[in-house]
C-alpha cells in the first residue's frame, strides 16, 4: 500500500504548474483581440473583401500590416482607429470608395512605410496631406481621379522613394516631386500632361530620370521633346527602353511617335572650357552609390589626389579640373560598378586656347555701353533744341553799339565806311551798302523785285555817326534776286 500513496503524491506535484500555464494561456488570448471580420496571423491582419463601411475597432496595437482593400470605405477620418498603431508599417486601402482623407488621418501611424490608396475616388491632394508620414517610402495613388496636386502635399517626405500617380487627371507636371532627396521612381503615365519642363528635366541626374515614367500622355510634339527622349534613349533609360511604343505626342490632333518627328538628329554635347577655368564633371550613372573610376584620354587612371596634375577625383566620383590647360582636352571615361549592374560613360572635354573676361569686366563693359548710348541721345537733343535761334527771333531789337553793327551790312558793304568826324562832301557821309529785299512786303512781287513806281524806305538816323542795327532777317535774305545800292 505504501507504493500507492507515493504514486498519488507524484501525480499531485505537477498540478500547480498546469494551473499556471492555463492562466498564462488565458491571459494571452485576452491580449490578442483579433476582430471577428479579419484573419489574423501573428502581427498581420487581413480584413479585405468584407464589404466593410468602416474600419474595424479594437485593432491590436502590435499590428504591423493591415489589409483593408476591396471594401466600401468612403472616408478616412482622423479617428478611424481609437488606438495608436506605432508598429504599423504597411496599410492597404486600395479598391475602396475613398473620396475624403483627413489631414490628421495618419497621425496614429507615424512609422508607416508603405501606403496603398490606389483604385479609389480621390480628386485632390490637399496641402500637407501626407506631412505626418515622414518615414513613408512607397505611396500608391494610381487609378484615382486626382487633378490638382498641391505643391506642399508631399512636403517633409524625405524618405519617399517610389510614388505612383498614373491613370489620373493631372495636367501640371509636379516639378517639386522630382526634387525629393530619395525619390527614385515617379510614375506620371496615363495622365493629361501636354507640356513638360524640358530644361528642368534635362538637369536631373540619371538615377532620377531612370525612374520617371511619362508615357501615354497627350504631349504636344516639339523638337525639344524629341531631344529629351532621344537623350534618354541614348542612355538606355528604363522609361524609354520599356515603353518606347507608348511614347506619343500630338500634332494637329493626330498622334505621332516621338522618335519619328522631323527634327535634327540628337548629338551628345561636349563639355567646353577655356584656359584657366575650373569645372567639375559628374559621372552621371543610372544608379546611386556606385564605385567610380576615371580614365584620361591617354588611358591613365585619374588619382584621388592631384599631385602634379590639374585633374583629380572627388569622393563622390566627380572629375574636378583646376586651372584647365589645352592639353587637358579629350575623351574621359568613367567606369562605374554597382550591385545590380556596371556602367561605362564617356565624356568629351573641349578646351579653347584663350581666356574669357571675368564676370565683373562683362558688367563694366555693359554699363559703359549703356552710358555711352544715353550720352549720345542727350547730345543729339541738345543739338536739336538748344542751338542759337535764327528764324524765330524776329522783331527783337538790340541796343546800338559801334561794334555790334549789322553783320550783313558790314560784310556786304561795297565801300569802306568814312569817319563821321572827317570833312568832305555830303555824299561822302553816306555809306554805300548792298541790301537784299525779302520775298514778301509792300511794293514787292513774288520774286522779291521792286515794282515800278515804288521806292525803298530808308530808316531815319538816330544821330550823327550812328547807325541802326540791321534786322536779323538780313542774314537769311541773301537769297533775294536784285541788289539795291543805297
Amino acid at each position: 500500500m505504501q507504493p500507492s500513496r507515493d504514486l498519488r503524491g507524484l501525480w499531485l506535484l505537477p498540478l500547480p504548474w498546469f494551473l499556471l500555464l492555463g492562466e498564462v494561456a488565458r491571459a494571452g488570448r485576452a491580449g490578442f483581440s483579433c476582430p471577428a471580420v479579419c484573419l489574423c496571423a501573428s502581427n498581420i491582419l487581413s480584413c479585405s473583401k468584407q464589404q466593410l463601411p468602416n474600419v474595424p475597432h479594437a485593432l491590436p496595437s502590435y499590428t504591423a500590416q493591415l489589409d483593408l482593400s476591396h471594401n466600401n470605405l468612403s472616408r478616412l477620418r482622423a479617428e478611424w482607429t481609437p488606438t495608436r498603431l506605432p508598429h504599423l508599417h504597411s496599410l492597404l486601402l486600395s479598391h475602396n470608395h475613398l473620396h475624403f482623407i483627413s489631414s490628421e488621418a495618419f497621425s496614429p501611424v507615424p512609422n508607416l512605410r508603405y501606403l496603398d490608396l490606389s483604385s479609389n475616388q480621390l480628386r485632390t491632394l490637399e496641402e500637407s496631406l501626407f506631412s505626418e508620414l515622414q518615414a513613408l517610402e512607397v505611396l500608391l495613388l494610381y487609378n484615382n481621379r486626382i487633378g490638382p496636386v498641391d505643391r506642399s502635399a508631399f512636403e517633409d517626405m524625405a524618405q519617399l522613394q517610389k510614388l505612383y500617380l498614373s491613370q489620373n487627371l493631372i495636367s501640371r507636371f509636379p516639378l517639386e516631386l522630382v526634387r525629393l532627396p530619395k525619390l527614385t521612381l515617379l510614375d506620371l503615365s496615363a495622365n493629361r500632361l501636354k507640356t513638360l519642363p524640358v530644361s528642368d528635366l534635362q538637369k536631373l541626374p540619371a538615377w532620377v530620370k531612370n525612374g520617371l515614367y511619362l508615357h501615354n500622355n497627350p504631349l504636344l510634339c516639339t523638337c525639344e521633346l524629341y531631344q529629351l527622349f532621344a537623350h534618354w534613349q541614348r542612355r538606355q533609360l528604363s522609361p524609354v527602353v520599356d515603353f518606347q511604343e507608348d511614347l506619343h505626342c500630338l500634332s494637329a490632333k493626330k498622334p505621332h511617335s516621338v522618335f519619328n518627328l522631323n527634327c535634327s538628329e540628337y548629338k551628345e554635347r561636349a563639355w567646353e572650357a577655356h584656359l584657366g577655368d575650373t569645372l567639375t564633371i559628374h559621372c552621371d550613372t543610372k544608379q546611386q552609390g556606385m564605385a567610380k573610376m576615371w580614365v584620361t584620354p591617354s588611358h591613365e587612371r585619374v588619382l584621388d589626389e592631384a599631385a602634379n596634375s590639374t585633374v583629380r577625383v572627388f569622393e563622390n566620383g566627380s572629375l574636378h579640373f583646376q586651372n584647365v590647360q589645352v592639353e587637358d582636352g579629350g575623351v574621359y571615361t568613367c567606369f562605374a560598378v554597382g550591385e545590380a549592374f556596371n556602367e561605362t560613360l564617356s565624356v568629351e572635354l573641349k578646351v579653347y586656347n584663350f581666356t574669357l573676361h571675368g564676370h565683373h569686366d562683362t558688367l563694366n563693359t555693359a554699363y559703359t555701353t549703356l552710358v555711352g548710348c544715353i550720352l549720345s541721345v542727350v547730345l543729339v537733343l541738345i543739338y536739336l533744341y538748344l542751338t542759337p535761334c535764327r528764324c524765330w527771333c524776329r522783331g527783337v531789337e538790340k541796343p546800338a553799339s559801334h561794334q555790334g553793327d549789322s553783320l550783313s551790312s558790314s560784310m556786304l558793304s561795297t565801300t569802306p565806311n568814312h569817319d563821321p568826324m572827317a570833312g568832305g562832301d555830303k555824299e561822302e557821309d553816306f555809306d554805300r551798302r548792298v541790301a537784299f529785299l525779302e520775298p514778301s512786303g509792300p511794293g514787292q512781287d513774288q520774286n522779291g523785285k521792286l515794282k515800278p513806281g515804288n521806292t525803298l524806305p530808308v530808316p531815319e538816323a538816330t544821330g550823327k555817326g550812328q547807325r541802326r542795327m540791321s534786322d536779323p532777317e538780313s542774314v537769311s535774305s541773301v537769297f533775294s534776286d536784285t541788289p539795291i545800292v543805297v
